[in-house]
């Protein structure tokens, strides 16, 4: 066993810039595991320093300066900052209270839809199933309502970390954005000098995963706000709040338009019954994710990920329960760092040279 294992170590680490890089991930996994709440507001720029970087880009690529370029994009970025706070959270904290407050009537209708089931299919439901469903809903309430409670008594520090959010992120974000040459050059002087596999992994990764952040925040606002239109024009009640949960399931693939469906269904059922409109706007709802899958995602990702869907699927649940949201959007990224790892590594059979061998035996 233990020769199998040093054969192992020899085989795989015998390459120093291995070794180097091995350590740098331990670190970087500890740090972020450590760590990650704190630093939350550092990742949060670097996401929006990476979607904002390829504009900064394209103006200097016009014979525009850098700094200039920094400035004009940084200010965009500002204003629409602002809007977002000043806009967009009003509204949604609007239609969440509103929600919140019709909550007894939906529940008292759902109490009341499910009391009826028995007389309409007295051969399939009986009056024991319905007690016990009503049971379990009203627990589930009582859940929802304790942890709700908890949340507003706990209120306070999370608006202190909100109010840090909003002056430390753009901040970062101007600074990524000025010195991000700076801190590429400081970060490679930490590194060896030879250090090919890193370049390989580098080369791959670095473009991919920025046209990857910036292409699923250009998925998250063409979902969400042709959503918000659509719910708009059917006149459903908390358009802008479904529209948002919408738009943010498309981080999660898979798994995040099938459980957004579920509160969609349930405000239009509530709202309309089992109508008309309740199936058109299921319709309509349908014909956006098809969109959104089959047209919009080939666009924006046009470079596919070579993964398997299971390996996706595996990805978002052990990064996501390991880093939490921040887990959930790099999934993808991180499973393909780590399928470029696994192609790079350097192994003892790959840096053996044709006359390796006769010079040792000599």
């Amino acid at each position: 066993m233990t020769r199998f294992f040093k054969g192992w170590l020899h085989r795989y680490f015998s390459d120093e810039e291995a070794v180097i890089l091995s350590v740098l991930l331990i670190i970087g996994f500890v740090v972020v595991l450590t760590m990650g709440s704190m630093l939350a507001p550092v990742f949060a720029a670097m996401v929006l320093a990476f979607l904002l970087q390829g504009v900064v880009n394209q103006l200097k690529g016009r014979g525009v300066s850098h700094n200039l370029s920094v400035t004009v994009v940084f200010l965009i970025f500002l204003t629409t900052f602002l809007l977002i706070l000043l806009v967009l959270v009003p509204l949604i904290g609007d239609q969440m209270s509103r929600l919140f407050n019709e909550l007894p009537r939906m529940i008292g209708d759902a109490q009341h839809a499910l009391q009826v089931l028995p007389q309409k299919y007295p051969g399939f439901i009986s009056e024991t199933q319905v007690t016990v469903w009503i049971e379990t809903l009203n627990g589930q309430i009582t859940n929802v309502g304790q942890w709700f409670v908890s949340f507003s008594l706990s209120s306070i520090p999370g608006f202190v970390g909100v109010l840090i959010y909003l002056v430390l992120v753009p901040i970062l974000v101007f600074f990524f954005l000025k010195d991000s040459a700076l801190l590429a050059s400081w970060t490679g002087s930490l590194l060896p000098a030879q250090r090919p596999m890193m370049m390989q992994v580098y080369a791959e990764m670095s473009d991919q995963i920025a046209n990857y952040v910036r292409g699923k925040a250009i998925e998250i606002l063409i979902v969400g706000a042709a959503t918000y239109l659509g719910f708009v024009v059917l006149d459903l009640r908390y358009a802008a709040l479904l529209a948002l949960l919408v738009g943010l399931s498309v981080v999660v693939p898979y798994i995040g338009a099938a459980v957004v469906t579920i509160p969609v269904a349930l405000i239009a059922f509530f709202q309309w019954g089992w109508g008309n409109e309740f199936f058109i706007l299921m319709v309509v709802y349908g014909v956006i994710q098809a969109l959104d899958g089959n047209v919009l995602v080939p666009l924006l990702f046009s470079e596919a990920v070579n993964l398997h869907p299971i390996a996706i699927i595996v990805a978002v649940l052990v990064f996501g329960g390991l880093w939490g949201f921040w887990g959930v959007f790099f999934a993808i990224p991180l499973a393909t760092l780590l399928k470029a790892l696994m192609t790079a590594w350097p192994t003892q059979s790959d840096s053996i040279q044709p006359g390796d061998g006769e010079s040792s035996a000599g």
